[in-house]
């Protein structure tokens, strides 16, 4: 059974975005691997920006040098 975690830096995306990750990285699965449709395993989870680093600075520290 094949999983995909998908991990990303918030905000929290919209339902309808889930869903389209969701639907396209399952067609993705089944294209590229011939994997079955009804045994690909999507997981989204979403971090506050404190919770990445990069660089010796987290996240949120980028995103505003940024601005």
């Amino acid at each position: 059974m094949p999983f995909i975690n998908v991990k990303m830096a918030g905000p929290e995306p919209t339902k309808e975005q889930k869903q389209k990750l969701v639907e396209e990285m399952t067609e993705t699965m089944v294209r590229v691997l011939g994997k079955s449709r009804e045994r690909v395993q999507i997981y989204i989870e979403t971090y506050d920006a404190s919770s990445i680093g990069s660089g010796g600075k987290t996240l949120d520290e980028i995103r505003k040098e940024q601005k």
